[in-house]
């Protein structure tokens, strides 16, 4: 295989393994507040037994997606120092943005973790907090990196390396705004949900139901009104994408020519050789309406894109329709919840309503994770659109098959760690209202 090949094989491995607890970087503190304040308001101690258990488990997140994020750090060195050598002092800010973000993060968890006994709660709610904001920051710098590499700014040139005379400009990357508002919502939604499954299947069991329907008034609301904006920032991104990189909206609907009252096209197998797509429902002028706002607008197709600048059409189709496909039922799942909560006061409990949250507790990952290749398949074959092609920036160094092997025991290793720590929480004898709960300090 080519080392760029290889290269792309290994940094997709790290991130696809990354992202996931990244999201629970930016999720988790947030559910975690929401319990505290909660036990705060209505003095149940059931509450505040689920904010420590979370507090386990994010440190246990927290340090598993730390030792992915540093290998991925390193990564950016070793695969691709063409990319960081000239674009190093244009990124380079962000990621110390984020180091600072991730420091701060580190530190107010430590207080969360260990400090409930010996600092007040004003103190520990005010911790809390920042673990939250710190943790939303960090994945806010990461992906306005990402944004730059999709529709970079316009940048200065010394020599091969770029630069910016006024460093802050990054953030005014065309697609930075709509990028990190669904980063955030994406990581709230997978939180959320893959908290709803994890207590839906206990209640399934049939274990502790009082304690775990508590639980789902912390992870449903933050999840279902994620899931339910998602489709909002969806449409915004659409709009961003067809005006700043219409050659990504045109592979993720596979529309191969350029037309006014163009088709939204709903699943289909697109044939890239031939231009037409087999087996798909289309949308009279659908994607016109998605992209412009206009069910006459022009949509540039495929045509207008030289071929070898093409993204990946059909990876990318798929892709994205899974992404819609589970955004979708989560989305579904979250109308019909909220609905019977509000009429009700109180969350379905029938049988196929848990067992649906234990398929959305799927979905949600699975959501974000189709949707990052999108977004990264929409970039190729650039590394930075129209500045640096990914072949040009991979590393020339042979041997990468060792490497690719290394790292990919090492994930299996992580893996399996963090799953059999986290059995071990889940395993912990089942709370109720005598259990001991640790008070605040004065």
């Amino acid at each position: 295989m080519e080392t760029a090949t290889l290269a792309r094989a290994q940094m997709g491995l790290s991130l696809a393994f990354h992202i996931v607890f990244a999201a629970f970087g930016v999720g988790l503190p947030l559910l975690l507040v929401v319990a505290e304040a909660l036990a705060d308001r209505t003095n149940d101690p059931r509450y505040r037994l689920l904010a420590q258990r979370m507090a386990k488990g994010t440190a246990i997140l927290f340090a598993v997606g730390a030792v992915s994020g540093t290998v991925l750090s390193l990564e950016l060195g070793l695969l691709w120092p063409a990319f960081m050598r000239r674009f190093g002092e244009v990124i380079g800010p962000l990621f110390a943005l984020e180091g600072v973000a991730f420091f701060l993060e580190a530190i107010f968890l430590g207080i969360v973790l260990y400090g409930r006994a010996l600092v007040s709660r004003r103190v520990y709610r005010f911790s809390g907090v920042m673990v939250a904001l710190s943790g939303a920051a960090s994945a806010g710098f990461v992906t306005v990196v990402n944004a730059f590499m999709n529709v970079p700014v316009p940048v200065q040139w010394d020599g091969e390396r770029a630069f910016l005379d006024q460093p802050w400009l990054v953030f005014t990357a065309p697609s930075a705004a709509t990028q990190v508002v669904h980063v955030l919502l994406s990581s709230y939604a997978v939180t959320g949900f893959v908290m709803a499954a994890v207590h839906g299947a206990a209640l399934l069991r049939g274990r502790e139901p009082g304690f775990h329907r508590l639980a789902l008034d912390v992870a449903l609301p933050i999840g279902a009104s994620a899931a339910l904006l998602l489709p909002l920032s969806g449409d915004f991104s659409a709009k961003q994408v067809t005006a700043h990189q219409p050659w990504k909206l045109a592979a993720m609907e596979a529309h191969f020519t350029t037309k006014a009252c163009a088709p939204l096209l709903i699943g289909g197998l697109p044939d890239e050789a031939t231009g037409a797509v087999r087996f798909g429902l289309e949308v009279p002028c659908g994607l016109s309406v998605l992209g412009k706002g206009d069910p006459a607008a022009v949509i540039t197709g495929l045509d207008e894109v030289p071929v070898a600048e093409r993204p990946p059409v059909t990876r990318m189709h798929l892709a994205f329709q899974v992404m819609v496909g589970a955004g979708s039922f989560l989305a579904a799942l979250s109308l019909f919840a909220l609905a019977v909560r509000w009429r009700k006061k109180q969350w379905p409990t029938q049988r196929w309503f848990l067992f649906a949250l234990v398929a959305a507790g799927v979905a949600a990952p699975l959501a974000m994770e189709a949707g990052w290749l999108v977004t990264e398949w929409g970039r190729q074959p650039y590394v930075v659109r129209g500045l640096l092609l990914t072949a040009d920036a991979a590393t020339r160094v042979e041997g990468l098959e060792a490497r690719l092997a290394v790292f990919s025991g090492l994930y299996v290793f992580l893996g399996v760690t963090v799953v059999g720590l986290l059995r071990g929480l889940f395993r912990e004898p089942e709370p109720t209202l005598s259990a001991k709960v640790v008070p605040h300090g004065a």
